[in-house]
């Protein structure tokens, strides 16, 4: 996945502003397969293991509510920057893509349809 990731990064940090850091996060493990960028007080491979129990819960919730449904991505705001969490549909939830970028240079609509485009070139 680290090459797929290193071929989208660019398009995703530009539209996202910099610095934009992304994983590509096992819902099973918590592992990242992939990372690219990082630092600025990210670290990524912990944020992808935290970021996986925020997927975790959203599916639990999903199926208690009796919703047959999936998640297309996940919206986390902090103060200055946008987290998104994007499940990858080719993996049955399985993965999925994590983007951090700073708020007040990022494009959000942008940032969320960059990871579309990014899952639709992966092939896992």
């Amino acid at each position: 996945m680290r090459p797929a990731l290193q071929r989208a990064g660019s398009p995703a940090g530009r539209l996202s502003g910099r610095p934009a850091r992304a994983a590509g996060p096992s819902v099973e493990s918590g592992m990242s397969l992939g990372t690219l960028g990082g630092g600025h007080g990210l670290d990524l491979e912990v944020a992808a293991a935290g970021n996986t129990e925020v997927v975790r819960a959203k599916t639990r919730t999903l199926a208690t509510l009796g919703m047959n449904d999936s998640i297309e991505d996940i919206l986390v705001t902090l103060g200055e920057q946008y987290h998104l969490i994007r499940p990858l549909n080719s993996s049955d939830g399985s993965l999925f893509l994590y983007l951090a970028f700073d708020r007040s240079r990022g494009n959000l609509a942008l940032a969320r349809h960059s990871l579309k485009r990014i899952e639709a070139t992966l092939e896992i």
